[in-house]
């Protein structure tokens, strides 16, 4: 494997997804970030600023699991849709390079879109005197970057064996069944039934526990974990993209064009 050919892979892939009108996400963000700042302070009580401050997080967290899933699903199908596969497969391209080079140039986009949006969001909210821990919210943003690789090579996976629209609803489902595994798990514990109590085990094990990466509820409190809970999250969240990358890379390579 070169890196030069998985650079030129993603350098390619990011500007095509910047392309694609990707952007105009961020222009939504900042129009409900400045309509969030007029309304919330005339019907809330004394909490509008915690509000504002889950409002930012949130926002930008779904916003950018909403382009890692419906762009990541179509990184590879997409070219195997369009045949476009056929052309890169004769050339001297390993399919693992362009399964890394899909991935990182989908994951550099999703790092300028938090980047953007965290300094929009919080950048409004110090203009209007809102006062946030900072480091604990741009920590919280760093994981949130974890996480969105994570689920780009979870769409990945789904991608390169399955249609857009079913690899899109596979994604969606590990997204949100990953951020409520471990109330999944505690639901299994108290049930009476074994085969409950043995499904939900399973799915805690095979499905990512995406809760171990967001800390945006912790972020808004300055209550963020210890340092080792903090760098053993980031190492699962790593171990686990990369795992998914080969078993998607496998799938990829056994397929015939």
């Amino acid at each position: 494997m070169l890196l030069g050919r998985v650079g030129a892979i993603a350098a390619n892939g990011f500007r095509e997804v910047i392309r694609d009108r990707i952007l105009y996400f961020i222009g939504f963000f900042a129009l409900l970030m400045v309509i969030a700042l007029r309304l919330l302070p005339q019907i809330s009580v004394g909490a509008d600023e915690k509000i504002l401050l889950d409002l930012s997080l949130g926002g930008i967290g779904l916003l950018g699991a909403v382009v890692a899933i419906f762009v990541g699903t179509g990184l590879i199908n997409k070219e195997i849709e369009k045949r476009t596969v056929l052309v890169l497969i004769p050339k001297p391209i390993t399919r693992a390079e362009l399964m890394i080079g899909k991935h990182l140039g989908l994951s550099a986009v999703l790092i300028v879109l938090v980047t953007v949006m965290g300094i929009i969001g919080f950048g409004l909210l110090s203009l209007n005197g809102i006062d946030y821990p900072v480091g604990s919210i741009a920590l919280s943003l760093i994981y949130l970057i974890i996480e969105l690789s994570l689920l780009v090579a979870v769409a990945l996976l789904f991608g390169v064996f399955t249609s857009s629209i079913l690899a899109t609803l596979l994604s969606f489902g590990v997204y949100l069944v990953g951020h409520f595994s471990r109330d999944l798990l505690e639901l299994g514990n108290l049930s009476d039934n074994p085969n409950v109590k043995a499904l939900t085990e399973t799915l805690y094990l095979i499905l990512p526990d995406l809760s171990r990466l967001n800390f945006r509820n912790e972020a808004v409190y300055a209550l963020l974990p210890d340092t080792t809970q903090l760098l053993s999250n980031a190492v699962y969240g790593i171990i686990y993209t990369i795992l998914l990358l080969t078993i998607a890379t496998l799938i990829f390579s056994r397929r015939q064009f």
